[in-house]
């Protein structure tokens, strides 16, 4: 059996066997849009390893060849001293699990490789805070833990302060994350970039069993037996100079449904702080003044991706010295209020049937089509105020760690309360009934899960303290302890102390347009609960008839 395929517009294997995101990037491939070369690993290798705890027969052969095929199309070398290639390694399953599985990133920087990157760049310090990433991320993924060092903390392209200080601390950090790479792994691993390959594929192989990994599927229905591909790219690098940076980029407004480009955008960074929610991230318009030449590219982008998929799209990206390059496509995957208008909104325009804008919504969706929110007296009260990244209304206490939000569940509803949230929290935002992170932005962890389960979430409240050693919150010299009520508003971004009165949900007439289609499919125009309209007209769609 052939366990790895080169990633191109000819891959033609379904998800079930490559993953969602190589079919994504063969989808971009073929709409010639610019992609980093690469391979995949499949889930049927993911699954051999685990039932026999190695990789299977063939597969490190199938590596090494893959990486050389890699070097040859990029004109660089693995680990090489001389025009080292780096790599990514993420996961792919076929089904989307945002953050639950490892990544690593700028594999093959070994001390060699390193120092070619620097003399290849000019620039040491942009070398050296990659080689500190890598390690970082490879010790982590082998070991299901947080990095040791926060990769955010490292200096970056455009970072204040002399070159000195720039190269000094890295330096230091990657002699830490160096010795205790190799108290877990074994000194060979620091210099063998063909081995460290072989560990980062057989960690996110084992990712898939992870507590995080195995909560989020059982939260959504998701079976364990899938297993995961594993995807493998030549690096591009938005930590290389002030005109690089990355980013992700929805082509419609994932809360309103709103038809606008909308994200976020770091500059001089790598994809990790976007999601760790670590780093404040401008919205994705600020690319626009900095990079009109990057901006144009993704906008043209989203354009292409939005018809292909004829859906709301999402797109992972990285610009590097001024060139776009794409990481990710998919359907944007909307939820409540915004699935609905864009549902409807593309059926207007043609794009697709009535029939197909129907089947587009699933009717658990309408709890949130309307939007209720919080009464306007008591939103200008706000204990803080951030971004809202999932509409809705949540009430509940207050838990400022992943186990106390499961903990006071038992006996309630809480809102999880962080300063960012990283997958280790999984099952405290799976037990939460709203989400609040004192940074991050709308494509941070937070946002992403809560919208994935459906959680009313506020995140980048500025000025919001979380003091977990002591159980309590503090912002604009107030302080709540662990255990207070508040109400969150997902659309607004407001955190109120107590239980203020709540508005219903105004008139939407996306949805009053999507149910009177609803109706009409149904043949039934009586009066009953809108999820119902609308899961009888799926019924009849599916060949049910209603019930």
């Amino acid at each position: 059996m052939r366990w790895v395929r080169p990633l191109s517009a000819r891959l033609a294997e379904p998800a079930e066997t490559v993953g969602a995101k190589a079919r994504g990037l063969v989808a971009l491939h073929r709409l010639g849009l610019p992609v980093p070369p690469g391979f995949v690993v499949t889930t049927d290798a993911c699954r051999a390893f685990l039932r026999e705890g190695r990789l299977p027969e063939g597969l490190r052969a199938e590596l090494a060849a893959a990486a050389d095929g890699l070097a040859a199309a990029t004109g660089r070398r693995f680990g090489a001293a001389e025009r080292p290639l780096a790599v990514s390694v993420r996961s792919g399953a076929s089904v989307s699990m945002p953050g639950m599985m490892d990544t690593v990133l700028n594999l093959g920087l070994t001390a060699e490789a390193a120092a070619g990157l620097a003399a290849e760049t000019g620039d040491t310090r942009f070398a050296l805070e990659s080689r500190l990433r890598f390690l970082m991320s490879l010790s982590a993924a082998l070991t299901c833990a947080a990095p040791a060092i926060d990769a955010a903390d490292a200096p970056h392209a455009g970072a204040a302060g002399g070159p000195g200080a720039e190269c000094d601390r890295p330096a230091r950090a990657i002699a830490a994350a160096e010795a205790e790479l190799e108290r877990r792994c074994g000194r060979a691993v620091l210099h063998d970039a063909a081995m460290q390959l072989e560990l980062a594929v057989q960690a996110v192989f084992s990712s898939w069993e992870s507590a995080r990994a195995r909560t989020y599927r059982e939260l959504h229905g998701i079976p364990h037996d899938l297993g995961t591909a594993v995807v493998v790219q030549a690096m591009v690098f938005g930590n290389r100079d002030g005109r690089s940076g990355t980013g992700v980029a929805f082509s419609r407004d994932p809360t309103t449904g709103e038809d606008t480009p909308y994200g976020d955008v770091l500059f001089g960074r790598q994809g990790e702080d976007v999601v760790s929610g670590r780093v404040p991230t401008p919205p994705l318009r600020a690319l626009r003044a900095r990079e009109p030449a990057v901006w144009a590219a993704l906008t043209g982008a989203l354009a292409r991706v939005e018809g292909h998929y004829r859906d709301a799209c999402y797109l992972e990206f990285t610009f590097e010295s001024g060139r776009l390059w794409l990481l990710q496509a998919r359907p944007g995957r909307l939820t409540g209020a915004a699935a609905v208008r864009v549902a409807a909104e593309l059926a207007d325009a043609g794009v697709i049937t009535r029939e197909e804008a129907l089947l587009r919504v699933a009717p658990g969706q309408l709890r949130h089509a309307r939007t209720p929110r919080i009464a306007a007296p008591a939103r200008a009260d706000a204990f803080v105020r951030g971004v809202g990244a999932c509409p809705g209304v949540a009430a509940g206490r207050v838990a400022t760690t992943a186990e106390a939000a499961v903990r006071m569940a038992a006996e309630g509803p809480v809102i999880l309360v962080r300063p960012e949230t990283s997958p280790h929290d999984m099952r405290g935002l799976a037990a939460a009934a709203g989400i609040v992170t004192a940074r991050g932005g709308t494509a941070s962890h937070a946002a992403v899960v809560a919208r994935s389960l459906g959680r009313p979430a506020v995140v980048g409240a500025a000025g919001l303290a979380v003091d977990p050693a002591g159980a309590a919150v503090r912002a604009g010299g107030r302080a709540l302890a662990e255990g207070a009520l508040v109400t969150i508003d997902g659309t607004g971004g407001e955190v109120v102390a107590g239980s203020p009165p709540v508005t219903a949900g105004t008139a939407d007439a996306h949805l009053d347009r999507l149910l009177s289609w609803a109706d009409e499919v149904s043949g039934d125009h009586s009066a009953r609960a809108e999820a119902r309209r609308l899961a009888d007209a799926h019924a009849v769609l599916r060949g049910g008839g209603a019930g």
